[in-house]
């Protein structure tokens, strides 16, 4: 067996190859550092027409990127909700069946209570208390009355 103590025990190599990769280190984290601000638009001008154009290249690629991602989890944003409205809307057909295979009468009285008198209605069925409110609509901005004239008295 062959054993070279020298290499192993010299710490002055060993030093040596320890400073060498941080100052390799140090280079490509400077590096790194001047390509995100350049990336962030800063410390542009040392840089030449052609480093230019590479950057702006760089940028276009990553914004289009980054709108490709966008649209894809829109788009996926879009489907789930279409797959929710299909579902409640098939809920809300199955509540309707269930509803008028109960009694018609039980159906119309829910009917009629979507429309009730102001301040809205209390419906009971099955045990269950549903409060109906009536959507009120605002009154037009200038009624008929408001454009006349008073008449003297």
């Amino acid at each position: 067996c062959c054993y070279n103590a020298q290499d192993s025990n010299n710490p002055l190599s060993e030093s040596q190859s320890w400073y060498q990769e941080m100052s390799k280190l140090r280079a490509k984290f400077e590096a790194l550092q001047r390509t995100q601000r350049h990336l962030l638009g800063e410390d542009l001008g040392p840089l030449s027409v052609k480093e230019l154009q590479q950057l702006e290249k760089q940028l276009e690629c990553a914004l289009s990127q980054a709108r490709q991602r966008k649209t894809q989890l829109m788009m996926e944003q879009v489907e789930e909700l279409r797959r929710k409205k299909r579902h409640l809307g098939e809920m809300n057909r199955q509540l309707k069946h269930k509803l008028e295979a109960e009694g018609p009468s039980n159906y119309r009285t829910l009917q009629h209570a979507a429309w009730p008198a102001p301040g809205g209605a209390v419906v009971e069925h099955d045990g269950a208390t549903f409060h109906v409110q009536q959507q009120q609509q605002q009154p037009p901005a200038h009624s008929a009355a408001m454009d006349c004239e008073p008449t003297p008295a």
